[in-house]
């Protein structure tokens, strides 16, 4: 079973009296294991699909399931809930909590799944350790590198467990050894536990770490297939 099945997803968005088509028919499916790169142009479309399948946001038209979960795309605590259950972002912003240390972001993104106490604590400790930083728990981001600042949005997106995993340029503010590491990492993580991984980028090394690359133009699926 799919873990992420989008059947015949558009998206329109109004600029003033003008409707502006950005997604056309989109249809996807990512599987239980599988790293897929999906690639494309600034403006093509690939961010506004990713926002679609993390269920940020309510396409026009189509279906999608999350997990084998039908998802009703016009009710708000849905999204919500499954967000919350089932998808792990990383960002390319990181968007780390500048006041939390490492260790406290992971943590609070473990309390918004429903985990508390010293369990969800000694959560955060594991997969800050799972990405190497069981030395940097209790540092700030503004004291960490950014390779080490990806490494905890990575911790806290495996936080709760959750089997989709989607990165929107999760290499775009790293040099480029750097960013191999946390795509080797990333690869890993993913593989060792089963995840299903979705990666939105422009960054060709993706797809060394990739199972599949699928390929948007002008909103629709123009070319997928398996990576050498």
């Amino acid at each position: 079973m799919a873990v992420l099945e989008a059947l015949d997803i558009s998206k329109s968005f109004q600029e003033g009296s003008v409707t502006v088509p950005v997604l056309h028919g989109v249809s996807f499916s990512l599987e239980r294991g599988e790293i897929v790169s999906l690639e494309g142009r600034s403006g093509s479309g690939k961010t506004t699909f990713l926002s679609i399948a993390g269920c940020i946001l309510t396409p026009s038209g189509g279906r999608l399931s999350i997990d084998g979960e039908a998802v009703d795309l016009h009710q708000p605590r849905q999204l919500a809930a499954v967000r919350r259950k089932s998808i792990g972002f990383v960002f390319q912003q990181f968007n780390l909590f500048p006041a939390l240390t490492a260790l406290e972001n992971v943590e609070y993104a473990l309390n918004i799944k429903g985990h508390k106490g010293p369990g969800a604590r000694r959560k955060a400790q594991e997969v800050l350790d799972a990405v190497g930083l069981a030395e940097r728990l209790n540092f700030l981001p503004s004291d960490l590198s950014g390779g080490q600042k990806q490494r905890v949005a990575i911790a806290r997106a495996l936080a709760g467990d959750p089997p989709l995993l989607l990165a929107d340029e999760p290499t775009a503010n790293l040099d480029s050894h750097v960013g191999e590491q946390i795509l080797d990492m990333f690869r890993n993580l993913a593989k060792r536990d089963n995840r299903a991984l979705l990666i939105v980028t422009h960054d060709p090394k993706v797809r060394a770490v990739a199972d599949r690359v699928v390929e948007i133009e002008d909103g629709r699926i123009a070319a997928q297939g398996e990576t050498p």
